[in-house]
């Protein structure tokens, strides 16, 4: 009831103000975040089961609570009433001191005592004192006293003692030392493996140095640890984080992964994803951090697996780093990870922008990532599909041997029957990219044109009519009876009415074109459409489009499909005002246009004397103004000795064999082949 509500609300309210009266450690503006706990405290579920899936949602991986370390243990129990005597301690040499800190270290791992010691400046300040000066002498009393401040540094609060007594730059000088000694001790143990073991003496000395090196190492990895631990607290503030970029923190983290410590390696990864997601440190990143991750992946600590993906995931948006990724052979390291449920999401996310890289898309051909892809694809519920599943699905469509892979079997056929039933426009963006590629997967949507051609007349969403139509204009297959696909679903009045500038979104306009190139292929259709009357609604459209490349290119090569064709061939010439626009875009910026009409121009002045003249003539004049416009350019330039030296430059200014046409061969007999891929949407990816 409402009453029974508004009596919880005010106990959980009270309990909250008191939680924070008596914690010292909780600032007051805290509230409702306590408030918010304890409500959700007092009504979590008590199933164990429903406990354990809650807690895998939440749960975050991050470095597991600093606990004493090897050496540091105590035969005594500290008394916060006792310190003085532990800060007498660290007048002494240097046993005492480690004594002296250890138990303080005991005091202040137990938060209640972190307020007393703050106002104790004697100690804090003696403590940093011993630090400062002795640190080089001895690894234990460097960690005690370095994890006296770590305590400080979890709370927030309390990060300004730690800043106060500079303890933070300490750190990073400690880390850098014990690199640089790390790198001596490797450098003497190389050299004395390096004389063969003869003998038995030799043996046991080159064992005893790498027990030597092994004890060095774990004290150091102890400190290292307790370091950073403490950086990473501190770097909670982004200037403090800042200064510490400053001090070259990332290279000194880089350098630490090549550690077998897990506890460490969790560590160094979290602080070097913390740092990533600014772009200066990503950038100090090098190649070399990719190549040092690939070695954690996979691992069987679950965290540091966990975090290293997240860090790659953060430095996938760099292209060189993907490249680097696919370099050092993650690809299928990650393919084999998709069937990981904690870590599958962040894996799909890396794997997305690897598969945006045109140069990349082919490599997932060698690893076992389609099939799997393409299961859980058809194990997805039909209300959604994962936007990371379905955008790598439509990059990879866009690669020839992915999408045969993804046809294997009866692949198309699933994603054709999954994508009708759902109308998923993303699923038929998917289809769309496989129908693009020429090969045997082309043939295999003859089944399927009924099914397209049926969608588009049925006044769907036009986002899913735009990938409809886009998927038929892609199926440039001869064996297809376009003619009767037109007649049977009444395609002409739609393609036609379709065409009216504004009528519809541009990008439906442009595939009712494309769509128009591809069915104009087939003789009777050409002919169909020309009488429908499609020609001048295309001039109109051309006129409307005339500084959209795109558009102008399709719509001039519906005009060469018409004109390679007798049955058109006259109405286009004779009827309509084609051949002019042709002329008027012959010499066009854009290569693929001029090639466009030049070769349909051919055509025309082969047909059309009369045409042919007036084509000729524009190429003289236009050749003519252009050999002027050089000769006035070069009588212009004084410091030219010889005006004709360098004429021969200028091959597309001479007549070739064939009349007057480019001599550089740009009319190709390639070229209706060439113009295949324009319907072929290549660069439509995810």
């Amino acid at each position: 009831s409402t009453s029974e509500n508004a009596t919880e609300i005010k106990y959980i309210s009270a309990l909250a103000q008191k939680v924070v009266e008596e914690c010292k450690l909780i600032p007051p503006s805290r509230l409702p975040q306590v408030e918010q706990l304890l409500y959700y405290l007092q009504n979590r579920k008590s199933s164990p089961v429903e406990g354990k899936v809650e807690k895998k949602e939440k749960r975050t991986a991050k470095p597991r609570e600093l606990t004493p370390f090897e050496g540091m243990e105590l035969d005594e129990e500290a008394s916060i009433t006792r310190v003085d005597e532990y800060v007498e301690l660290l007048y002494e040499g240097v046993p005492e001191k480690i004594r002296g800190s250890a138990l303080i270290l005991q005091l202040a791992r137990n938060p209640d005592n972190l307020e007393e010691l703050l106002h104790n400046e004697a100690a804090l300040g003696a403590l940093a004192r011993v630090l400062r000066e002795d640190w080089k002498q001895s690894v234990e009393l460097a960690t005690i006293i370095i994890y006296i401040f770590f305590c400080f540094s979890s709370f927030s609060q309390f990060h300004g003692v730690v800043s106060h007594y500079k303890i933070g730059a300490l750190c990073m000088s400690v880390v850098e030392h014990e690199l640089k000694r790390h790198d001596v001790w490797c450098e003497e143990l190389r050299k004395k493996n390096k004389s063969a073991p003869e003998n038995g003496s030799l043996r046991r000395d080159q064992d005893k140095a790498l027990r030597k090196y092994q004890g060095l190492r774990a004290k150091q990895e102890q400190l290292l640890r307790v370091s950073l631990y403490l950086l990473l607290n501190l770097a909670e503030d982004t200037r403090t984080e800042l200064k510490m970029r400053n001090k070259n923190i990332v290279s000194l983290l880089v350098k630490v992964l090549d550690r077998d410590d897990e506890e460490l390696l969790v560590l160094v990864v979290s602080f070097l994803k913390k740092l990533s997601i600014f772009l200066e440190n990503k950038n100090d990143m090098v190649m070399d951090t990719i190549e040092q991750l690939a070695h954690l992946v996979p691992c069987e600590h679950e965290d540091l697996l966990n975090l290293t993906l997240r860090l790659l995931l953060n430095l996938s948006f760099d292209s060189g780093l993907r490249a680097k990724m696919v370099e050092v052979g993650l690809l299928p390291k990650l393919a084999g990870l998709l069937g990981d449920e904690n870590n599958r999401q962040v894996v799909m996310r890396i794997l997305y922008h690897i598969s945006i890289d045109d140069r990349f898309k082919g490599m997932f051909v060698y690893t076992d990532c389609i099939p799997q892809l393409m299961q859980m694809l058809f194990e997805c519920s039909e209300e959604e599909i994962e936007a990371e599943l379905i955008s790598i699905c439509i990059n990879l469509a866009a690669n020839k041997r992915n999408a045969q892979l993804v046809c294997e079997g009866k692949g198309l056929k699933k994603l054709m029957k999954k994508a009708l039933k759902t109308k998923d426009c993303l699923l038929m963006k998917m289809i769309r990219n496989i129908s693009q590629h020429d090969g045997p997967t082309k043939p295999l949507f003859i089944d399927y044109v009924g099914d397209l051609a049926a969608e588009i007349r049925a006044e769907e969403e036009e986002e899913w009519v735009l990938e409809c139509l886009g998927t038929l204009a892609n199926l440039t297959i001869p064996d297809l009876d376009w003619e009767l696909v037109l007649k049977e679903y009444n395609l002409v009045p739609y393609l036609k009415d379709r065409l009216k500038p504004g009528l519809a979104e541009d990008d439906l306009i442009l595939e009712v074109v494309i769509m128009i190139g591809t069915v104009s292929m087939d003789d009777a259709c050409a002919a169909m459409l020309a009488k429908s009357g499609i020609i001048p609604a295309l001039i109109e459209l051309l006129n409307a489009q005339q500084e959209d490349d795109e558009f102008v290119c399709q719509i001039v090569y519906v005009f060469y499909q018409m004109v390679f064709h007798q049955a058109t061939r006259d109405v286009i010439i004779k009827d309509t005002q084609a051949p002019a626009y042709l002329i008027d875009l012959m010499h066009d910026k854009n290569t693929e246009i001029r090639k466009v009409c030049d070769n349909t121009l051919d055509i025309i002045a082969e047909y059309d004397e009369e045409w042919g003249r007036k084509i000729q003539s524009e190429k003289f004049r236009f050749h003519n103004n252009q050999w002027l416009e050089m000769v006035e350019s070069r009588q212009a330039d004084e410091s030219e000795t010889y005006l004709y030296e360098n004429d021969n430059d200028r091959t597309d200014l001479f007549y070739s064999a064939d009349g007057i046409t480019p001599a550089d061969g740009s009319v190709s007999p390639d070229f209706f082949s060439d113009l295949q891929a324009q319907n072929g949407d290549s660069h439509i990816t995810g």
